[in-house]
């Protein structure tokens, strides 16, 4: 049940922060931010919120300001929205998903050149014994 309750509450977390920061911050610092997941203590005390920022290493580095100087107002409109005794603190965590999803395509496209040399070798390649390895009787054997 308990567990049912953070997914809950994260979910709902999730969504609120990515309504607010639709509608915008009074921050020109604030870049094309979006929120990936947001994951809750077992207590509902505090709340990791991943993001993602379209653009380069400036545009990520403002974005995580802007989110940090919006903390407390982000929370407190998440506690009026929620309904709950206890607001759980915020944290923004910048989420590795597009740095994570480079270094995989770039491990698919060596394993791809790796797969393709061995098909090549695969193609020249004849067996190392007879062509039929399996022993089969003599036909004087039959015979007898």
């Amino acid at each position: 049940m308990s567990s049912e309750r953070q997914a809950r509450l994260a979910d709902r977390i999730r969504v609120l922060i990515a309504e607010r920061l639709e509608k915008g911050l009074r921050d020109p610092r604030l870049g094309f931010v979006t929120i990936t997941d947001v994951r809750v203590t077992g207590d509902l005390q505090h709340a990791s919120v991943f993001y993602t920022v379209y653009g380069d290493d400036t545009a990520r580095e403002d974005s995580a300001a802007a989110l940090k100087a919006a903390t407390g107002m982000l929370r407190s409109e998440v506690g009026k929205q929620l309904g709950v005794r206890l607001t759980p603190s915020l944290e923004f965590i910048p989420d590795a998903l597009p740095e994570n999803a480079g270094h995989i395509a770039e491990l698919l496209r060596t394993a791809r050149e790796r797969d393709a040399a061995v098909a090549g070798l695969a193609a020249g390649a004849v067996h190392a014994g007879d062509a039929d390895p399996y022993v089969k009787p003599r036909e004087d054997d039959d015979e007898a």
